[in-house]
C-alpha cells in the first residue's frame, strides 16, 4: 500500500516497522542469535525472522516490545511433503506466540506449471496458521522464476488465503541472486492487485533501494542484520 508520506520523510522508528530483521545464518552461535535479535528489537523492527531452532531462545526476548516473531517453515527449499509442512507449522504455532510464518513454496512445482498442487499445499499450512492468528508469508524464490511465474505464484498464494507474497529466501543456490528488485516487486504487486500484501527480501542493502520499495508501496522487507542499520541510517 502506498505510504502517506515518502520514505525520506519518515523517522528511523517508522522505517523500522517495514523490517523483518533476518537472523537466519545456520552457523550462528547462540550468542550471535541473541545479539542480532536484540539489535532488531532495539531498532523497533516489525519482527525478528528466525529459524525454528531459535524459537526457544528468542521468543521471550520480544515480550513487552513492539517487535514480533517471524519463523521460517520448510526453509530454504520448500520440499517437504504437505503433511510434514502442516505438522511443522502446527508445532511452532501451538507452542509459541508467532506473528508471522514465512513458508517456502515448492517452486519446482511452480516452475512445472502445477499450480493447483502448489495452491493446495500452501492452503493446508495457511489454514493451520490462521487458527492461531499467525500470518503466512509465501516465499516463491523469485530468482528461480520468470516474471510470468512470479505472477502465477502470487496468484497461488492469494487462492491459498496467504497474507503476504515474498520474493526470496536469501539462500538460493541455483543461479544469480538479485532478490527484491523493483521489477520483481512490481510484478508481485501487479499480480496481487491489492488482494495480498507484498514482502521484498534478498539483496536490499542500501537506503536508496529500501526507500524506493517503500515509495512503490511495499508492505514489508526482509533485511539482513548487517544491513538494518545501513538502511535506517543509524549507528549500532
Amino acid at each position: 500500500m502506498k505510504p502517506a508520506k515518502k520514505a525520506a520523510e519518515m523517522s528511523a522508528r517508522e522505517l523500522a516497522r517495514y523490517i523483518d530483521q533476518s537472523v537466519l545464518k545456520p552457523e550462528f552461535t547462540q550468542e550471535e542469535i541473541i545479539k542480532y535479535a536484540q539489535e532488531g528489537i532495539d531498532y523497533g523492527c516489525a519482527t525478528i525472522c528466525i529459524n525454528p531452532s531459535s524459537l526457544e531462545l528468542v521468543s521471550g526476548m520480544v515480550d513487552g516490545t513492539d517487535t514480533g516473531i517471524c519463523v521460517v517453515c520448510d526453509f530454504p527449499f520448500g520440499l517437504s511433503t504437505t503433511d510434514s509442512r502442516v505438522k511443522q507449522a502446527e508445532t511452532y504455532c501451538r507452542k509459541y506466540r508467532i506473528q508471522d510464518l514465512d513458508l517456502v513454496a515448492n517452486y519446482g512445482q511452480l516452475r512445472s506449471g502445477n499450480l493447483n498442487a502448489v495452491t493446495a499445499d500452501l492452503k493446508a499450512v495457511v489454514e493451520v496458521c490462521h487458527g492461531y492468528d499467525t500470518n503466512v508469508k509465501v516465499i516463491i524464490e523469485t530468482d528461480a522464476l520468470t516474471i510470468e511465474q512470479i505472477k502465477a505464484g502470487t496468484n497461488c498464494a492469494i487462492e491459498a488465503g496467504a497474507d503476504f507474497i515474498k520474493s526470496s529466501t536469501g539462500f538460493y543456490t541455483g543461479g544469480e541472486c538479485v532478490g527484491a528488485t523493483p521489477e520483481v516487486v512490481a510484478a508481485m504487486m501487479e499480480a496481487g492487485n491489492g488482494k495480498i500484501k507484498v514482502k521484498g527480501s534478498g539483496c536490499i542493502r542500501t537506503q536508496e533501494h529500501f526507500f524506493q520499495l517503500i515509495d512503490m508501496g511495499i508492505d514489508r522487507m526482509g533485511i539482513g542484520y548487517k544491513s538494518t542499520p545501513i538502511v535506517l541510517n543509524v549507528k549500532k
